[in-house]
């Protein structure tokens, strides 16, 4: 949506390093990203950065009304506009550092699927150690954690520095095809079994 591109490039205008992008994500790469999200059950769904909804859109399609999802947005206008579009999603503005807390101040134990919409190549390495920490601290076992990146900036020092760090978090990391419908192009890293 046309307000979404513009609320999305003012709030990158205004805060970069929490934004990370200058439009939102595509519907092909949030169902790429989305993915596993449980079919059947109960599950909890934790996204972390959801930004104008494109991803929270698609993980309340995939739930269709079962278990609970938890978005974590640190900016006040976006997660008011979250809040309004997606009553099904519980929205907060916090901190995804504190992520466990947040859990467990909701009564919702630990995540099936984390799903981050985060711009880490922007986060310099201690916050990036801090946030992998809390969502290791957050899944359950056998849980995922999933997050793209911008397939132009692959071979930038901190995408480098992030994938190696996500290889020391998880014994498990995959990256998906390019998703060539994405502005920029992007592939999502699926990430499993954390090493603790």
């Amino acid at each position: 949506m046309a307000n979404d591109a513009a609320l999305f490039f003012g709030q990158f205008v205004r805060a970069p390093g929490t934004t990370g992008a200058v439009a939102p994500s595509s519907l092909r790469l949030a169902r790429v990203i989305c993915s596993p999200v449980p079919e059947r059950g109960d599950p909890v769904v934790v996204e972390l950065g959801p930004g104008t909804g494109v991803f929270t859109g698609e993980i309340q399609r995939r739930l269709g009304g079962r278990g609970h999802h938890l978005a974590v947005e640190i900016n006040p206008a976006l997660a008011a506009r979250l809040n309004d579009r997606h009553p099904g999603a519980k929205v907060v503005v916090a901190d995804a550092v504190g992520l466990p807390r947040l859990l467990d101040e909701h009564g919702l134990g630990r995540a099936d699927a984390v799903i981050s919409g985060l711009p880490w190549a922007a986060f310099p390495a201690t916050l990036q150690d801090r946030l992998l920490g809390a969502i290791t601290g957050a899944l359950a076992p056998g849980g995922t954690f999933t997050t793209f990146a911008y397939t132009h900036a692959r071979t930038l020092p901190p995408a480098i520095r992030f994938r190696r760090r996500l290889l020391e978090t998880f014994e498990e990391v995959v990256p998906s095809r390019t998703v060539w419908g994405n502005l920029p192009p992007a592939f999502v890293y699926h990430a499993r079994r954390p090493r603790h």
